[in-house]
């Protein structure tokens, strides 16, 4: 495991959950997590138990049923962060929105790393194993305004003329 930790809980589909730190990236591997927990154990889960994984703020929120707080599952009107926009169905039938990077690590893991709609929660982050998500909806793709650059007409032409030898 990485020597960078943050913390983390993990809810599993038995609703019980497990709070301890996990690297960023890099914490499953051929289909088990490794946490180290609160007394300093490392425990090993198979991915298929657990339902999500949440990087929190902080393991004290008060809510002993529901540490991570997650009480807004779905975005309000369209997101204002940069990325796919995805709605997820999971395989105990949660709806659960949050925008996903447009990169690579969409396909490339074990699961899917969603930002939250409510970034003022104590979850920042959300990873989502695979075995957990049984219907993946893409509902839109979000760039920053400012980064779009047009294509003038002239290079335009210039791309789909004949090469000159």
């Amino acid at each position: 495991m990485s020597s960078s930790r943050k913390k983390a809980i993990i809810r599993k589909y038995s609703r019980d959950w497990l709070a301890g730190y996990l690297p960023v990236a890099g914490f499953s591997n051929g289909g088990q997590l490794e946490i180290l927990d609160l007394d300093g154990k490392v425990t090993r889960m198979n991915l298929e138990e657990v339902k999500w994984v949440c990087f929190v703020r902080d393991f004290n929120s008060g809510e002993p049923t529901n540490p991570e707080r997650l009480l807004r599952k779905t975005f309000a009107g369209r997101p204002r962060g940069e990325g796919i926009w995805l709605r997820l169905r999971l395989k105990d039938n949660e709806q659960l929105e949050g925008i996903a990077a447009n990169d690579l690590s969409l396909i490339e893991n074990e699961g899917i790393f969603l930002t939250p709609p409510d970034t003022r929660s104590n979850t920042q982050r959300i990873f989502l194993p695979r075995t957990s998500v049984a219907e993946m909806e893409v509902v839109a793709v979000i760039s920053a305004s400012g980064k779009r650059k047009s294509i003038g007409p002239e290079l335009q032409e210039s791309l789909f003329s004949p090469r000159e030898s």
